[in-house]
């Protein structure tokens, strides 16, 4: 597949770094030369200095033939004339674009993105992704990385292994035996900073963070057995009131349980709009850092506190003085990756990180096969991947035992007629299953091979 993906920052550069590894035709567009530069001395791709919405500029990256533009730049107008162009002169069939201004999001706009007006395939917005993962942590709270599957029928739960987990020291076999029942498996471990896919004979041990793939019902029982407790989420603080802050505290307002929430916002202008548009949320205007602010929040009684500013400094220092004033759980946003081993020792619970997020959102619409979704491990370490077994995949009408699976993929999932059951190696994989995969990012493309479709479905 040739792709041209335009804009070479942390998204563009992850994106190319996926593609680039699984030997796509892959070419980066980016008006730095040094980003670009970074791309073509890192990655096994082209580069192309210059704007990426000049249709010259495009032709020499390749358009003509390509079969899908990504345009993740950092202005929201470049992205969508780049998707025009490559429309409208080059007739490239698949446009992704990411925008992050809430206005071209609004649902009444939609219409703007129709093939006769903006052609735009697919909009991802970091914003919407970022609180989506935020409300998956505050869920879950013991767990320190999230995400659904199956519509919400299966859960990956990042759990770190402590001294009270039930089952350290015991090989994953016997856990079957142990438990019969369970809808659980644990897919991937990192261990002393290196991420696996773990065999039957492998244990749990100590200071592990454990990947577990969880039926949505045995999600209580699988944290009690992994030594985590399920608590409730009642009274949340959020520090920063911006795009991503205000749409969980939306969501939160909507929701039948109650939550109550608290805003604070050092900006007055975004503050206000904040306020203006929450019914049952206080807004506090100041600093996230003012211990005197934080009190008046009520911190110290609160479940959760989410630090979701522009700053990735001000989110840690202000979850650690959460932490320190008796809040339960901290939660941050953290755009640079080189601050996340720094958090463990700090006390903060779990992190987001938006270009994880929206690399994974991407990544779903690149996938072959009848991809439903993907999700990011680490710093592209791995991949989660849901998709739909059609007729023409190698591994339709197979036992699980019988399938050929690289040492680094495990199967996490499987929805049968719209239910989730328990896996075993005798267990048949038909057309029609949907099926969950833990992949290392080295084995992502025999993933592909064996989900691969024919092209009457493309």
């Amino acid at each position: 597949m040739k792709v041209i993906i335009c804009g070479a920052g942390q998204v563009g550069w992850q994106i190319a770094r996926h593609l680039s590894g699984e030997r796509n035709d892959v070419t980066v567009v980016d008006n730095n030369p040094d980003l670009v530069r970074r791309a073509t001395d890192t990655l096994d791709v082209q580069g192309i200095s210059g704007f990426a919405s000049y249709p010259d500029v495009l032709d020499r990256a390749g358009a003509r033939d390509a079969d899908m533009i990504i345009a993740a730049t950092y202005s929201d107008e470049v992205n969508m004339v780049t998707c025009q162009v490559a429309h409208s002169v080059f007739s490239i069939p698949r446009k992704i674009a990411r925008l992050r201004a809430q206005s071209y999001l609004t649902a009444i706009y939609s219409d703007l993105y129709r093939r006769d007006h903006m052609p735009i395939d697919v909009v991802i917005s970091p914003e919407r992704e970022v609180a989506e993962a935020a409300l998956q942590r505050l869920a879950i709270p013991s767990a320190f990385d999230t995400e659904s599957f199956f519509d919400g029928k299966a859960k990956l739960l990042g759990l770190t292994i402590e001294e009270d987990c039930a089952i350290v020291n015991t090989p994953l076999r016997q856990l079957t035996d142990l438990f019969s029942t369970l809808r659980s498996v644990v897919v991937g471990i990192r261990r002393d900073g290196t991420l696996f896919a773990p065999e039957a004979r492998d244990q749990l041990f100590v200071g592990d963070a454990a990947y577990v793939i969880s039926h949505a019902d045995d999600i209580r029982r699988t944290m009690e057995i992994f030594g985590k407790s399920h608590r409730k989420q009642e009274r949340v603080v959020l520090i920063g009131g911006g795009n991503v802050g205000l749409a969980v505290a939306r969501e939160l307002e909507s929701r039948a349980e109650r939550i109550r929430a608290k805003v604070i916002e050092k900006n007055r202008v975004i503050a206000e709009r904040a306020a203006e548009a929450l019914e049952k949320t206080i807004v506090l205007h100041g600093d996230g850092l003012d211990a005197g602010l934080l009190s008046e929040a009520n911190i110290e009684k609160a479940d959760a506190v989410l630090c979701v500013t522009d700053d990735d400094k001000t989110n840690m220092l202000a979850a650690v003085r959460a932490k320190a004033a008796g809040c339960h759980m901290a939660i941050v946003l953290i755009n640079d990756p080189t601050l996340i081993p720094l958090l463990e020792p700090l006390g903060v619970d779990a992190y987001i990180n938006p270009r994880a997020t929206t690399v994974s959102s991407i990544l779903r619409h690149i996938r072959h096969g009848r991809v439903r979704a993907v999700y990011s491990i680490g710093d592209a370490e791995a991949e989660v991947i849901e998709a739909e077994v059609l007729s023409t995949s190698p591994i339709a009408g197979r036992k699980l035992r019988d399938i050929d699976f690289p040492e680094g993929v495990l199967v996490g999932a499987v929805l049968k007629q719209g239910k989730v059951v328990k896996l075993s190696g005798s267990l048949q994989i038909d057309e029609g299953d949907q099926i969950v995969i833990f992949a290392m990012a080295k084995d992502v493309a025999e993933v592909e091979r064996l989900l691969q479709v024919s092209i009457d479905f493309f």
